[in-house]
């Protein structure tokens, strides 16, 4: 999934033999209850070429919410248009336990009613003796109810299943980034001295729901999270873009390991139909895409020419920067690189 192309007269955009363009939400679509700049209709624009539909980790709602919600930005959305984390986690969880059996839901209507739907019977307590533990975000949750998981998987790992939808450590809301899936999982792994099965993004279960539902032979994978986003897109073979309206930035962009990195980096999704420019090098090693060139020297990170567009300059730096296989911690960064 490099970014190099071949020197062409008209650069393809990232759209191009693309038959299922797949987006994330939060800072991507969203942030809070707001839509993102430019989001709504170059996702719109999208539609015309492609089928668009919407991958998420969030298990507090379901695909029926989500596409209402949606839909209320402007977009055309149906519910099996939204694929969730606590769809690909009672896929995961239907290998696990026998059919009809009773499961302790850690989590709010978007994952239970999954589970129910799903032939399972919902219970909330440990002393229902449930025969597996799933667990997502809801932000209702509490003490109460991540002692309940712990209960129920008291034994370590010889006790019953444990699914978790997603380990995100965070998620942005309309105040700022707040703890995610992960921290109320990790808070349960600390009590009981085991892990989950994960569903969500960055394993690759979820990515695969979602190519099969749709048929993609050709998708495209748009996120704000390198660990997440990105990382699950390269595992499941997808190609992926990084729109710099979310989680990530500059600063993780160029920290990122061969695993993370992704395919395009946008500064918002109008650069979805826009020619995506070549990454080439230049001699005495200098990185450069349209107006903007980096080189790496030894430890030094130096700009040679800034370019007209910060988002070159940025992308020019990251693949000076990976290239150069020196860690980001050895390396003198400009600080306006990341800033």
């Amino acid at each position: 999934m490099a970014l190099f192309r071949a020197r062409s007269n008209a650069r393809p955009t990232p759209l191009d033999g693309v038959d299922v363009v797949l987006a994330d939400l939060d800072g991507v679509v969203y942030k809070g209850h707001e839509a993102i700049p430019h989001a709504v209709e170059s996702l719109n624009r999208a539609a015309e070429a492609a089928r668009v539909a919407y991958i998420t980790n969030n298990a507090s709602r379901t695909d029926a919410a989500v596409a209402a919600q949606l839909r209320g930005f402007g977009l055309a959305v149906e519910p099996r248009e939204v694929v969730t984390s606590p769809q690909a986690a009672v896929r995961l969880l239907a290998g696990l336990v026998p059919p009809g059996a009773r499961i302790l839901v850690i989590g709010g209507e978007g994952l239970s009613s999954v589970v129910a739907a799903a032939g399972f019977t919902v219970v909330s307590s440990a002393d229902d003796e449930p025969a597996a533990v799933i667990q997502g975000f809801a932000p209702e949750l509490g003490w109460k109810d991540l002692a309940e998981a712990s209960f129920a998987l008291a034994g370590g790992d010889a006790g019953i299943p444990w699914v978790a939808t997603n380990m995100d450590w965070t998620i942005p809301v309309a105040r700022g980034i707040a703890p995610g899936n992960g921290t109320l999982v990790s808070a349960v792994h600390n009590a009981v001295g085991r892990l989950p099965v994960v569903a969500g993004k960055p394993e690759v279960a979820i990515f695969e729901e979602a190519r099969a539902r749709f048929g993609a032979t050709k998708p495209l994978f748009i996120g704000d999270r390198l660990d997440t986003d990105v990382l699950g897109a390269r595992r499941a073979g997808i190609d992926s873009v990084l729109v710099l309206t979310g989680i990530d930035r500059a600063k993780q962009l160029l920290a990122a390991g061969p695993d993370s990195r992704p395919t395009y980096i946008l500064e918002d999704l109008r650069g979805l139909h826009e020619p995506y420019p070549a990454v080439e090098k230049a001699r005495g090693g200098v990185t450069v895409v349209r107006g903007a060139a980096v080189r790496v020297d030894g430890t030094t990170v130096d700009v040679v020419r800034d370019g007209d567009d910060p988002v070159d300059l940025l992308r020019a730096a990251c693949h000076a920067i990976w290239d150069s296989g020196v860690a980001i911690y050895a390396l003198d960064v400009p600080e306006r690189l990341y800033r």
